[in-house]
């Protein structure tokens, strides 16, 4: 694993924006020089085990390549990641395929580059180039993807209440997600995070029938609980 972590603008947005860009599926890339072959496989992934699921399943699919290289991010700022040679010159493989996923804007993502050597050895710059552009050219193959960030909120009421529950859900245009009508009545909305605050309070108003500024000292409802979920 290399200590690498690059402070360009893709690493600070995460940090300030409620969406992120991934791909919306695998994809492949490849390069060659000197009887080298280099085959990038990029993956979406979102958690440990699945970036892990991907590298293993790449490495059984060549068992006979020299090196199973590989970069990956995760989360939401970015500050998952790691970068590893597998045995080339170290900087030389982990660093460059990383680099391109920087390049990209990306997160929760893996790209893994096999090498089958060619007898030939690259020097330092022409295996950077290597896992560089490989790596690049999976990017350039697939279809990048903009994802937002939700908030889950559930309105939980009593049946009196139903009906102007879901008046405001309707004027709001709010996505329903879930909705629950046994002992306890419920519904769950998706809210994008950034506009969760002001949604709420929007919400909270057309409940209680009053202004904006008068909903901002509401603590409770009559017959409404709303609670963020996360």
């Amino acid at each position: 694993m290399q200590p690498f972590k690059p402070f360009n603008h893709s690493t600070i947005q995460f940090l300030l924006q409620d969406s992120y860009h991934t791909i919306a599926a695998p994809s492949t890339g490849d390069f060659r020089d000197r009887g080298s072959k280099f085959l990038a496989y990029a993956f979406p992934a979102n958690t440990e085990e699945e970036w892990q699921a991907c590298a293993e399943k790449v490495k059984k699919e060549h068992p006979k390549a020299r090196h199973h290289c590989y970069a990956y991010r995760l989360g939401l700022d970015g500050n998952s990641f790691r970068a590893n040679d597998d045995g080339e010159p170290s900087g030389t493989a982990g660093r460059p395929i990383l680099g391109q996923i920087d390049s990209f804007g990306l997160t929760n993502i893996i790209i893994v580059v096999v090498r089958y050597f060619g007898g030939t050895l690259l020097g330092t710059s022409g295996l950077i180039n290597a896992y560089k552009t490989s790596s690049q050219t999976a990017l350039e193959n697939a279809d990048i993807i903009e994802k937002i960030i939700e908030d889950n909120i559930r309105i939980k009421f009593d049946y009196a209440q139903m009906g102007e529950v879901m008046n405001a859900v309707k004027k709001m245009n709010l996505n329903i997600v879930k909705q629950h009508f046994e002992e306890t009545a419920y519904i769950d909305v998706s809210i994008r995070k950034n506009e969760t605050e002001n949604q709420l309070l929007r919400l909270k108003a057309l409940l209680a029938k009053v202004s904006l500024e008068e909903a901002e000292g509401l603590e409770e409802l009559e017959g409404v609980e709303i609670l963020v979920l996360g």
